[in-house]
């Protein structure tokens, strides 16, 4: 292999791993209240992630609600104080609510007012979901075909007296107070800009030569217009079968998909092509519409989905997430610093890392206390801060007591078992004798308040407890954790001891919640997991040597060279330096996911237990997923959690590892997931009279 080639693949490698938090449409960053990278440039609607129309809406309103408190303070001399690019759900809640409100109004229209719903075929019914939200926007909207709801929205417009230039793209807009926004007719002062433009109007494309031919197209209007035709339909997604059904009734329909089954189809979509006259091609892939078997058809239509407008978007100055630039280049270096520096001197006295060596630990230890405390205190402020940041976006915003429940438990247990236990109430257990009188006089027990982590912490995530001429006490306590309790906890709640219990968890739940949507995802992601069985093989070992080092002379040499590396490369590196300076990047579950022996141990007994049967955990979905992907966007661990709700099938910890957090549960909007077991039908036998 010549130098050139390993090059190449050296940065193929890194290229793909930087990527591995991509979903397959990627969004623009956002600050609050929908604000982009570019200051008053806002973005709402289907590039800021609102799957259905009820929730375009609703980030219509609430922005809108938010531009107008700004637009109360001071003025500017501007053309209008918003545009509004794209008159779509989103874009006319937030223009009628401002012209509502007395504010001059610009909304402008690549094509027309409502164009996705004339890209719908012909009759289509527009369905008002989740029906358990209610439309507070300015906008009317109920359940209609598409042509009357057009036809509305047309109405409410005019009467409102908004002026609407469609037909006028936007072009750019030039940063600063006010804004200048430009588009291929004319430019525009402003206060704010609000781009509401969409993804549907990009349709994805395959990139193969004879793509721009006539009879290859990538939008089906009305299907009623053809009649007796030979028709290929490419894609695997609701769109495509939606399309080849109903071209199906006058014509030969073959539906083309590249994957071997169609995971992504809603269970309607679903029954209906098993019911019709379509022909499913798997495991088929176009090379060409100029050759081989493109030629068999006499119209074609890829309905492979819709790109994002990355180069629009750009030319705007907004960024996109996961984007590997030099600030982000710069972040990861100082999150290493920061981890580096705080782990490396929290090693000890003399045992510090480069350049902190033989003095960071005492520059760091004040008021009589060291590190390792002013370290405790530190972690529990920033699980106690952060984790109020997340339970208000999770809990109380959403309204889901479950995940007040969840934040509230980490942080109690926290500040309880990770805090004032090993640093005040165990001394004055012993102190006071609270732990009886000869508990108190035992110097081993009596002074090792250390040891209290393994109160809450089981093996193999502490093993210490086990080490080190320990009291009988913390062996048994130890024993009884580790192999009766926690199986017990994993039978009825999977791995959820991760994500209610857990100090490592808790820093990555609520430090890392605000980049969870960065976790790695894919099948290449899923395979890294592995690395925790290495891991949790080197616990079992060194656990072994430490243990019989007493009987077997032969361990001792070992034992102490394997606690000694197990302590440098697993509990500074692998637990604190690596993944908490990746938490920016890959999200909060990095030491959770890919190396906590603890984790993957949980993990195999709640898959024993599912296959068994016996397991009480796991996360069931009804037949009303719409394939937004908010919950695998969400995933902490990567999960494809909206293939498993196409298919109505049992998430559990057989086929992935689910560590129950529920946050899947909290964003979906059609409240499609819950936890549970699927209840299997009754089989109903013939009794012989």
């Amino acid at each position: 292999m010549n130098k050139v080639s390993i090059i190449s693949k050296a940065g193929h490698l890194v290229g793909g791993v930087l990527r591995t938090a991509d979903m397959p449409t990627r969004r623009p960053v956002l600050r609050d209240h929908f604000e982009s990278t570019v200051d008053n440039v806002f973005i709402v609607g289907d590039l800021a992630g609102a799957p259905v129309i009820k929730l375009a809406l609703e980030q219509g309103e609430e922005l809108a609600q938010h531009l107008s408190g700004l637009l109360r303070v001071g003025g500017l001399a501007v053309d209008y104080d918003v545009v509004v690019a794209g008159a779509g759900a989103a874009g006319l809640a937030v223009a009628l609510r401002l012209q509502e409100k007395g504010h001059r109004v610009l909304v402008i229209e690549k094509t027309e007012l409502a164009a996705t719903f004339r890209d719908f075929p012909k009759g289509k019914f527009i369905y008002a979901e989740p029906v358990s939200r209610e439309n507070h926007s300015a906008l009317d909207f109920t359940e209609a075909p598409k042509e009357e709801l057009i036809e509305r929205w047309q109405r409410q417009v005019e009467a409102a007296g908004i002026p609407l230039h469609c037909g006028e793209a936007l072009t750019g807009v030039t940063p600063g107070v006010p804004l200048v926004v430009k588009t291929v007719k004319s430019e525009y002062r402003a206060r704010f800009l609000v781009v509401a433009s969409g993804v549907r109007g990009n349709p994805r494309k395959l990139g193969l030569a004879g793509e721009d031919l006539p009879h290859v197209l990538h939008k089906l209007y009305n299907p009623g217009l053809y009649v007796s035709k030979k028709i290929l339909v490419v894609g695997g997604g609701n769109s495509a079968a939606e399309a080849a059904i109903a071209l199906s009734a006058q014509n030969q329909v073959v539906l083309m998909h590249r994957g071997a089954a169609l995971e992504r189809l809603f269970g309607e979509n679903r029954k209906r092509l098993a019911a019709s006259t379509v022909e499913v091609r798997l495991n088929s892939e176009l090379k060409s519409f100029e050759t081989g078997p493109a030629l068999e058809f006499d119209q074609i239509f890829v309905l492979i989905g819709a790109d994002l407008p990355t180069g629009f978007l750009k030319s705007l100055g907004v960024r996109l997430e996961n984007e590997w630039d030099w600030k982000r280049w710069l972040g990861l270096l100082v999150m290493f610093a920061i981890a580096y520096s705080i782990y490396g001197i929290k090693l000890g006295k003399g045992e510090e890392f480069w350049p902190y060596r033989g003095w960071g630990y005492e520059a760091m230890s004040f008021f009589g206390r060291g590190w390792s405390f002013w370290y405790t205190v530190l972690y529990t402020s920033v699980v106690t801060v952060f984790g109020l940041q997340a339970m208000k976006r999770w809990g109380i915003d959403k309204k889901d007591k479950f995940q007040i429940y969840r934040f509230a438990s980490l942080i109690g247990f926290q500040w309880t078992f990770f805090f004032l236990i090993p640093e005040f109430l165990f001394a004055w257990a012993v102190k006071y004798q609270w732990v009886g009188e000869s508990l108190a006089k035992d110097p081993n027990f009596a002074n090792n308040a250390w040891r209290s982590y393994g109160i809450v912490y089981a093996w193999p995530l502490f093993f210490y407890t086990f080490f080190s001429n320990p009291s009988d006490v913390w062996i048994v306590w130890g024993v009884i954790l580790s192999f009766v309790l926690l199986p017990i906890l994993v039978l009825f709640h999977g791995k959820r001891y991760c994500t209610w219990i857990c100090g490592c968890g808790g820093l990555a739940e609520t430090l890392g919640d605000r980049w969870r949507h960065l976790a790695p995802k894919g099948r290449a992601a899923i395979s890294w997991e592995r690395m925790n069985l290495i891991v949790l093989g080197a616990a079992v070992v060194i656990t072994v040597l430490m243990l019989g080092q007493d009987v077997v002379k032969a361990f001792r040499e070992p034992a102490g060279t394997g606690i000694k590396y197990y302590r440098l490369v697993v509990d500074t590196w692998l637990v604190g330096i690596v993944p908490v300076a990746l938490y920016p990047f890959f999200g909060g579950k990095v030491w959770c996911r890919y190396w906590c022996p603890l984790a993957k141990m949980m993990e195999a007994w709640a898959s024993f237990y599912t296959r068994m049967r016996w397991s009480r955990f796991a996360i069931v979905a009804d037949n009303k997923c719409i394939a937004c992907g908010e919950c695998s966007r969400n995933c902490q661990v990567g999960i494809d959690v909206m293939s498993y709700a196409l298919q109505q099938k049992e998430l559990n910890n057989q086929n992935s590892s689910c560590i129950g957090c529920g946050i899947c549960i909290t964003v979906c909007p059609m409240t499609v997931l819950t936890f549970g077991k699927i209840v299997e039908p009754v089989k109903l036998i013939q009794i012989q009279r």
